[in-house]
């Protein structure tokens, strides 16, 4: 099947060249999009194809996300915790593995629905995801992704595992793994932190990786307590640990913030292959800190959860390391479509050039390509995005998902969150 786009201001995601032109998007995870002069005549398309009018609006590639929490979903409004926390490792311990202990298989398939939904109707049409339901493990990832499936999102998974929890936890966590990857999913081995995560484990976390081409997804030195933890128990920093367990050598390895890698730690991962994922409004939200990562070439955007909608993540990253080190527009545009350079290395996972936003941006100055990453960082919002394409399939049409009932959706996000609230007042 052919999408034609009619009447649009089509801008290249990497040359940002902005066409007056049609476009015929082909479907499929390994579909593409031609730039064409006029759109076939009625007799002369084929059966399925369909021509949506743009009317003069933007049309761009889509948006992926590097790092997410998708579990977090029902926590917006959340009673508050026992006590406040007063630094980071009592956030995690009165906030954030009081949720995930309390997930069962309803409330992360509501997570995940509701997530999804917000992703679609911002423009994210991929997601890396790193989930946690340590007392729900067995099926979350497939859970998880058939969910995003439903409203168009593509996906690469893993589950957090951890020795936080315990032995038996830990292998249901690696068992998981095992069998979503062996099933032919895309997905990553997920890793807490150095802090919760012994050199078993660990090990056996590379291991796997290993036996299935993929990479971990990891938080590193988020903040100091990591660094603190890992000098005092191994004697060393934690990317040099990392780095001796066999951590650091795929390029499909995610590193989550590195707030707190001084610079031998940072040499040692800007040589290595593996990428780093900057998430600066959630390390503003839990105060463990700012760095720049001018250090470094392999980095994307994620959101840690906070939120869905990434063109907020870039503004944010340009606001931060605008201070921390010396950004210029251009490359926090290049972090942030970086996303799609880690993915290429993943074969026909849905995140091609036929993954497509539709602006319905009223700008007062012209767009083009030497001032469009002034429109990108002081124009462009998620409430612009008025049609979304995924894999070639319209996912988002004026502003409403296609594929689902968005209010049953919600509703069953609502009924699964009252149900975790209750149980954190438990």
């Amino acid at each position: 099947m052919t999408l034609y786009l009619q009447n649009c201001q089509y801008i290249d995601s990497e040359t940002l060249q902005v066409s007056s032109a049609h476009l015929a998007v082909e479907e499929g995870a390994t579909g593409g999009v031609t730039l064409i002069d006029a759109i076939p005549a009625a007799g002369e398309r084929q059966v399925g194809d369909r021509v949506l009018d743009c009317k003069g609006r933007f049309v761009t590639r889509s948006f992926g996300c590097g790092h997410h929490h998708i579990y977090s979903a029902l926590c917006r409004g959340m009673p508050a915790p026992p006590r406040i926390p007063a630094n980071f490792i009592e956030v995690l311990q009165y906030v954030w593995w009081r949720v995930d202990k309390r997930l069962d298989r309803d409330m992360v398939e509501a997570s995940a629905l509701g997530a999804a939904l917000q992703m679609a109707r911002r423009g994210v049409t991929f997601c890396i995801d790193h989930h946690a339901s340590p007392m729900h493990v067995e099926g979350s990832l497939e859970t998880v992704a058939a969910a995003f499936e439903r409203l168009g999102i593509g996906h690469l998974m893993c589950h957090e595992s951890s020795d936080r929890n315990g032995q038996e936890a830990a292998e249901k966590s690696l068992a998981e793994h095992d069998s979503y990857l062996a099933s032919g999913r895309p997905g990553l081995i997920g890793l807490h932190a150095s802090f919760t995560v012994g050199d078993d484990l660990f090990e056996k976390s590379v291991a796997m990786a290993e036996k299935y081409n993929t990479g971990l997804h990891v938080h590193v030195a988020e903040d100091r307590a990591d660094e603190e933890h890992c000098i005092a128990t191994y004697g060393k920093r934690v990317a040099r640990r990392l780095y001796e367990l066999g951590g650091l050598e795929s390029s499909k390895t995610i590193l989550g913030h590195c707030v707190h890698c001084d610079d031998a730690e940072r040499k040692l991962i800007a040589s290595s292959p593996v990428w780093v994922v900057s998430n600066v409004e959630s390390n503003q939200n839990n105060n463990v800190g700012l760095t720049d990562y001018d250090w470094l070439s392999n980095i994307m955007l994620g959101t840690d959860g906070m939120h869905n909608d990434m063109l907020r993540s870039a503004k944010a990253h340009h606001l931060t390391c605008s201070t921390t080190g010396g950004i210029g527009y251009d490359e926090v545009y290049r972090r942030f479509r970086n996303v799609h350079n880690y993915l290429g290395q993943f074969e026909a996972v849905g995140d091609g050039t036929n993954n497509l936003v539709i602006l319905d941006y009223d700008t007062p100055t012209e767009v083009r390509a030497d001032n469009f990453h002034g429109h990108f960082l002081f124009g462009l919002e998620a409430l612009h995005v008025n049609t979304v394409i995924a894999k070639g399939q319209v996912i988002v049409e004026d502003r409403c998902s296609t594929l689902v009932d968005e209010e049953e959706i919600l509703s069953y996000a609502r009924e699964q969150g009252q149900r975790l609230w209750a149980k954190l007042g438990e």
